[in-house]
């Protein structure tokens, strides 16, 4: 299975990833093994749960950071581990729910503030909910009332409804209740009927809660973002019992791997082959992962063309 003109260049094939802030390399990575199935099961970290293990549910959801040597940026996403290959994340960093706060050192305030909300009922759902807000609010430290709402389009709550879960938030967006005169001089949040009862009763304390500091989390691995990384970096091939695993560096290897295998799956979010792996049984011997290549991700314009990497 052997690619000849891959063969000839330099090729990695131990998987590193940080997690939690944690160097963690693997060797012996199967490319059918999901980032959802290396946490709970090799690192132990079951905060991340598996639900519908279809991408549909965001009980996995988790954050994953990267580093881009073209922008000089860092990037978060939240995804779903339950689909994500294990080495899809080679070179990145994952934080899951363990490693933004617990109760043995300190709750996150987004951890703090979905539990003193109310926002909890079984919890089954909770550390995907959790990272889902994490994860905005350190691509966005102040969002709006619909850049949270957004956010939670994957994740689904089926005890707890989603009110007391967006009330607790609410106060980390910048439309929460300005704390002055609304309508008739009044706070909004104590505003009165006719009769002079409360129309609005507080869910909770807002003096009480952790105040959200964005310079007080994790700083990304400093080692992704050297130069020596970036000279590293390599053709990657991780090679299974049953699929192997590929995922070139430059536009030529993706050209020539895709010659000589012509049926193999090119691998991105995963969303389809992912599904068709797990619930109808498909097995795909060479999946290729085209992330890294700089072609396909920039957007080219001049006078008289527009070309988009995709």
């Amino acid at each position: 299975m052997e690619n000849p003109t891959v063969r000839s260049e330099c090729c990695i094939s131990v998987v590193t990833v940080f997690v939690n802030g944690r160097k963690v390399e693997c060797s012996n990575a199967d490319p059918e093994e999901t980032l959802l199935q290396f946490l709970r099961m090799k690192l132990r970290l079951c905060g991340t749960k598996l639900g519908c293990g279809e991408g549909g549910c965001g009980a996995c959801t988790v954050m994953i950071s990267s580093y881009s040597h073209r922008d000089k940026k860092i990037r978060h996403h939240a995804v779903n581990a339950c689909l994500v290959p294990l080495c899809a994340v080679h070179g990145c960093a994952v934080t899951t729910v363990e490693g933004i706060g617990s109760t043995k050192t300190r709750l996150h305030p987004v951890q703090e503030r979905i539990a003193k909300s109310h926002g909890s009922q079984c919890g089954f759902c909770t550390p995907g909910i959790v990272m889902s807000m994490y994860t905005l609010l350190r691509t966005t430290p102040q969002p709006s009332q619909a850049e949270m709402e957004k956010a939670f389009e994957g994740n689904l709550c089926r005890c707890t409804g989603y009110r007391p879960i967006l009330e607790g938030f609410k106060n980390l967006t910048k439309d929460f209740c300005c704390k002055g005169p609304g309508a008739g001089g009044q706070c909004c949040m104590s505003m009165k009927d006719d009769d002079g009862v409360e129309v609005s009763t507080a869910l909770y304390d807002v003096s009480k809660f952790t105040p959200y500091d964005p310079t007080q989390e994790a700083i990304f691995p400093p080692e992704l973002m050297t130069a020596e990384w970036n000279r590293s970096r390599s053709l990657l091939t991780v090679k299974g019992k049953r699929v192997t695993w590929y995922r070139p560096q430059t536009l030529d290897q993706l050209l020539s791997l895709k010659k000589d295998y012509p049926k193999a799956k090119i691998v991105v979010g995963n969303t389809e082959v992912g599904v068709e792996v797990k619930f109808k049984n498909q097995i795909y011997p060479v999946l290729i992962s085209p992330s890294e290549i700089d072609q396909l991700h920039t957007i080219q314009s001049s006078e008289t063309e527009l070309t988009i990497g995709a």
